[in-house]
């Protein structure tokens, strides 16, 4: 078997990759090349970006110095077809291929003689040369349960907020942190700033955890945290808790000029009653909208963009006869339909990530008290949110899933009772992650020096993921 070294060099996060690329010998190519035609060759600038809703070629060069450049055909439906005009065997998305690269390591893909592409991780991890990224534990201020929500502006600012009515501000991305608001009665149980000064915190409300007394749902700041008023422009139905934020980017015609002005959309809540707001005015006044009524509770809310969403919902307010749900629209929230309900009773469905437009991910949580009902899952969409298949994450009984975070189509992370889950094939398999216990957010912060996580549950983690050199 030949063997050929090549440098890929994507521009996205990283900037470059190393691949080895061992190839079956030239009468094999030659004669599965026989069986269909290559890309046409056609001039392309060096390190397009890797992205899989384009159609697209890379460059990539050899590593060994002097030797030629070969070309790879990305084509739609992401499939490499050709390399240097040499047809090989079809295989995953290249962004597939390249999981556990994000740090700059070694990929092996082999192309085996029987003509079927195998991939292996020389380095699997980010950014760390022994191995996966290690979370590290923050130091925070000691709280006996699940903390439920973090939120970062940048890498450095950043708030989290907990059930006893606390949120805390950090300025040095989490190394220390300031407790900027308290309120006895108040249950902080989502946070989202649309910069530094303008943010909106969600109370979960009275009636379903013991000792949460305080009626307004909703706070907001203009001083960067510093204080917090409650919210009473809200339109429509009493709202009684929230569960979760999403910022969106809606375009309008700004002087002539087409502009974006954010869209803070806020939902809830566990226990019922199901809400839907939004607000364009940085959360001084909030709309509401009508969701369908097998959509009982909201847990998290996600759009990919001013059309396009879905809510993380449950059919029944009663545990014992609730099925997961998702609920998407595709007219900014007018209507809402069900594209996933769940075949098992005792479940909710808990928080939702989309590292891409076509991929996403969602929690899947089981109330069941059967030891033997043990298989727990996590679904997963690859069309946009169309369809969503159940992928097993681990089989025991034990196992509570809260929140998911995905880096890539495939690199991501799941916090969980008692443990966290890590997985660098889009969910194929699945290893513990040591990021504290009952992680219900995790938040991923980009940045021109990588990728900094923050995962939040019985305590805060911090991650850093640095670009490659």
């Amino acid at each position: 078997m030949a063997h050929y070294h090549f440098l890929l060099r994507p521009r996205c996060i990283v900037s470059c990759f190393v691949v080895f690329i061992f190839l079956v010998p030239l009468a094999r190519s030659q004669a599965q090349e026989s069986s269909g035609a290559s890309l046409p060759r056609r001039a392309g600038p060096m390190g397009v970006r890797i992205d899989p809703q384009i159609t697209d070629r890379v460059t990539i060069h050899e590593v060994v110095a002097g030797s030629p450049a070969a070309t790879v055909g990305l084509i739609s439906g992401d499939t490499i077809t050709s390399i240097a005009g040499k047809l090989v065997p079809t295989f995953e998305t290249l962004r597939s291929v390249m999981r556990g690269l994000e740090g700059g390591k070694a990929t092996t893909i082999e192309v085996l003689r029987q003509g079927v592409v195998t991939m292996r991780v020389d380095k699997p991890g980010l950014g760390d040369s022994e191995g996966p990224p290690k979370w590290t534990k923050l130091p925070t201020e000691p709280y006996l349960g699940k903390q439920d929500d973090i939120f970062f502006v940048d890498p450095n600012l950043g708030f989290y907020g907990n059930g006893a009515g606390k949120i805390f501000r950090t300025t040095d991305g989490g190394a220390t942190w300031q407790k900027v608001f308290e309120q006895k009665g108040t249950f902080v149980r989502c946070l989202a700033f649309t910069d530094g000064k303008n943010g909106v915190m969600g109370n979960i409300g009275p009636g379903y955890f013991p000792g949460v007394t305080d009626p307004n749902p909703l706070y907001r700041t203009e001083d960067g945290g510093s204080t917090w008023s409650p919210v009473t422009g809200i339109d429509g139905e009493p709202v009684v808790g929230l569960c979760a934020f999403d910022i969106v980017q809606v375009p309008f015609v700004n002087a002539g000029n087409l502009d974006h002005r954010p869209r803070i959309i806020g939902v809830g809540r566990v226990g019922g009653p199901a809400a839907y707001i939004w607000s364009d005015d940085l959360g001084k006044t909030w709309k509401q909208g009508k969701l369908p009524e097998i959509g009982a509770m909201a847990f998290d809310v996600k759009f990919l963009d001013d059309q396009r969403g879905f809510i993380a919902s449950a059919t029944d307010a009663d545990v014992a006869q609730s099925h997961a749900l998702i609920l998407a629209t595709e007219d900014g929230g007018s209507t809402w339909r069900e594209v996933y309900r769940s075949a098992r009773s005792f479940e909710l469905t808990w928080k939702l990530s989309f590292p891409t437009k076509q991929v996403g991910y969602c929690t899947i949580q089981s109330y069941d008290p059967d030891t033997s009902a043990s298989a727990r899952f996590i679904v997963k969409t690859t069309d946009g949110g169309k369809t969503w298949n159940d992928i097993p994450l681990v089989d025991d009984h034990r196992v509570r899933e809260f929140g998911v975070a995905f880096l890539d189509e495939n690199i991501g992370w799941v916090g969980a009772l008692p443990h966290g889950f890590g997985t660098t094939d889009g969910g194929k398999s699945w290893s513990k992650v040591d990021f504290g216990n009952a992680v219900n957010k995790i938040r991923l912060i980009h940045s021109s020096e990588g990728v900094t996580g923050y995962a939040i549950g019985v305590e805060v983690h911090r991650v850093q993921i640095p670009t490659g050199d």
